[in-house]
């Protein structure tokens, strides 16, 4: 279950996503499977590989600094086929 600050913590990096990537949409988000305190993002994937490892990498030190400010792991998890 998302609690109100991991809501507002996915909203704020969706929108500075969006900003960086305007092509990519929030599908939904999930738990992770090894631990459901962890979320994973599903998004829409670019479809150039470079806007794809631009994602990544933006994605990833985003995700290190809401780990590292509030203790929440957030993983972008862009997929190619919106059927998740």
């Amino acid at each position: 279950m998302i609690n109100f600050k991991q809501e507002q913590l996915i909203n704020e990096f969706m929108e500075a996503i969006t900003e960086k990537f305007p092509e990519v949409e929030l599908i939904e988000v999930t738990e992770s499977p090894e631990d459901p305190a962890d979320l994973w993002l599903n998004v829409t994937s670019p479809k150039e590989i470079d806007r794809k490892i631009a994602l990544r990498e933006f994605a990833a030190e985003k995700s290190t600094d809401i780990l590292s400010d509030y203790g929440y792991l957030f993983l972008v998890m862009p997929r190619n086929n919106l059927a998740v």
